[in-house]
């Protein structure tokens, strides 16, 4: 016979895991080789890229919208990997 307290044991996520949700693995991947590749450029572009943005006008809004871009980018790399490495914000 069972006592009460084994028929009311649930299972339930060590604590700190995602609760048994899939890790976004492709998307860190994903992520970080496009991260990697947007740096790789703007290193290997760095005459080309401050020629068109130092022309004025509308072009002065290029280093803003990369800004944002990189910013975009390595923010959804990085938080895929804290998720893959199972780092969680507590509830």
């Amino acid at each position: 016979m069972t006592s009460i307290n084994q028929k009311n044991q649930t299972k339930s996520p060590a604590k700190g895991s995602a609760g048994g949700e899939k890790k976004p693995v492709v998307g860190m991947l994903l992520f970080g080789a496009i991260s990697l590749t947007m740096y790789y450029l703007l290193m290997t572009n760095q005459g080309i890229i401050t020629e068109s943005t130092t022309r004025g006008g509308w072009y002065a809004a290029l280093p803003i919208l990369a800004a944002f871009m990189f910013s975009f980018i390595h923010g959804a790399f990085a938080s895929n990997i804290l998720s893959v490495l199972g780092i969680v914000a507590k509830k």
